[in-house]
């Protein structure tokens, strides 16, 4: 019996299922939306209304629990690449910086008068092939 079992296994081990929500919660906060299975959006959808919660806290410790959540490995920048990223050129910085950096700047921002229920998931139809049911996932404005 499943009773009171919360996390859906999506048919993978459990350290394959944490690498993808991770990778699938940097892609959402990346891109605002993304396009996945119904059921990969139900499970995503727990976690990405967490980061937000985290994100609202706005705290150190809240910081580096989304960034252990979303697996972000920094790479560390070399001397030069520092004084750029400090003059605004923030080219230098890998996507996962920038993942971050939005999380707390602009959607903690932009639900910081919400609850919850932060996403949305809106249905498209199946796949051509295996027919599996796809769906939209997004941040609501």
């Amino acid at each position: 019996m499943r009773h009171r079992k919360q996390t859906l296994k999506l048919g993978r081990t459990s350290s394959h299922r944490r690498c993808l929500i991770a990778n699938m919660l940097k892609s959402l906060i990346e891109h605002g939306r993304i396009e996945t299975t119904v059921t990969k959006a139900k499970e995503l959808r727990r976690h990405a209304d967490r980061l937000v919660t985290l994100a609202k806290r706005g705290t150190l410790a809240s910081r580096r629990a989304a960034i252990a959540k979303m697996m972000i490995n920094f790479n560390p920048l070399t001397p030069k690449e520092a004084r750029q990223v400090k003059q605004g050129d923030l080219s230098h910085y890998n996507t996962d910086r920038k993942v971050v950096n939005k999380l707390f700047d602009e959607l903690a921002g932009r639900f910081a008068d919400r609850d919850g229920g932060y996403t949305r998931i809106v249905r498209m139809g199946n796949r051509n092939g295996d027919t599996a049911p796809l769906c939209i996932i997004e941040y609501i404005r």
